[in-house]
């Protein structure tokens, strides 16, 4: 039907056209031969419209078949519609299927993904910590830096009161010093008694015999590159240091006094050291200054080697020392034999 009517439409098209090109070929004779002046005199403006019209139409003449082809084309363009669009409205389906279809495969893939790397994480850092849980990673670096090391954890300048201290405040088994006397024995006199009566701690002090030939020798190490104004008298600071101890014992209570125990050698000491369970702080005698004065070696661990020689020292010196009774300490110093 929509052929036919098309078909119909042309028909009236080229029919009308046609009369419109005849019109104006007789309107052109017509004025020819004078007609149209007889019938509409001064008519020349219509003459000249006519003329253009006539022109237009056979240029739409000679081009009715292209506008015909025009027409066939959207006769076509119209019968493909639907079909265009139920193709295209199926591609677009299928196309947006696809799509949904494979994101939700790549996003089930992305998950199983994710959750596998997630379990092999889990599962690698459990064996990581289950591995480091058999390593007792300090023990191993403190073992390493006592091989290495030999147990020495740090240097200091001179006697670091601070430190040894807080070792002191800490201290569960016992201290010991060695030493030709304490000259700071003052600024340690509180946390000795804390430890004393407080922490029950044994306190062992070894101290050079005020009398011993070692002291006259130790008064000229001290002599030989100092002023004589700063000369110190090694007989009377022993006694000094024991008089000090004496009023320390006298101090604590009678049941602590037990854990005090002075000796005095008579030997030539090679270091000085004070020594507060596995914690070592070890100087030398050098000429000229005192110990405390002097590098202070400190050790971590009775057990290293360096730890090791310095208690082999105490254990000699103090199985040569003999004992002073802090009662009475000048009769007891007297008493002991060179």
């Amino acid at each position: 039907m929509a052929g036919i009517g098309g078909e119909f439409r042309h028909w009236v098209e080229r029919a009308a056209l046609a009369l419109m090109a005849t019109s104006g070929v007789v309107v052109l004779l017509a004025d020819l031969f004078g007609w149209l002046d007889a019938l509409a005199p001064g008519g020349a403006l219509p003459k000249v419209t006519l003329l253009i019209l006539s022109t237009v139409t056979v240029f739409l003449l000679l081009e009715l078949d292209r506008l015909k082809k025009l027409d066939t084309v959207q006769q076509k363009m119209d019968d493909l519609g639907p079909d265009v669009t139920r193709t295209v409205t199926a591609l677009e389906s299928g196309v947006g299927a696809k799509f949904t279809a494979l994101e939700s495969g790549v996003e089930t893939k992305f998950t199983a993904l994710e959750t596998s790397v997630g379990t092999q994480i889990t599962t690698l850092t459990a064996n990581v910590e289950a591995h480091l849980s058999k390593l007792d990673i300090d023990a191993i670096a403190q073992r390493l830096k006592r091989q290495h090391y030999g147990g020495v954890v740090g240097v200091h300048s001179r006697f670091p009161e601070d430190v040894f201290t807080g070792f002191l405040e800490r201290a569960g088994e016992e201290l010991v010093i060695l030493q030709t006397w304490i000259p700071n024995l003052h600024h340690l006199r509180t946390t000795l008694r804390k430890a004393l009566v407080d922490q029950q701690v044994s306190v062992r002090i070894l101290l050079l015999h005020p009398s011993s030939p070692v002291a006259g020798l130790r008064d000229e190490a001290l002599r030989a590159v100092r002023d004589p104004a700063l000369a110190v008298n090694v007989r009377a600071s022993v006694e000094s240091c024991l008089a000090g101890l004496a009023e320390l014992n006298g101090d604590i209570p009678a049941e602590s006094r037990a854990r005090l125990k002075v000796r005095l050698y008579n030997s030539l000491p090679s270091i000085a050291v004070f020594k507060v369970d596995q914690h070592l702080l070890v100087s030398s005698f050098l000429h000229g200054q005192l110990a405390i004065d002097s590098t202070q070696i400190e050790i971590d661990g009775g057990d290293t080697v360096m730890g090791e020689e310095v208690q082999q020292e105490l254990r000699t010196l103090w199985s040569i020392g003999k004992d002073v009774d802090l009662l009475d300490w000048r009769a007891s110093v007297a008493s002991i034999s060179l």
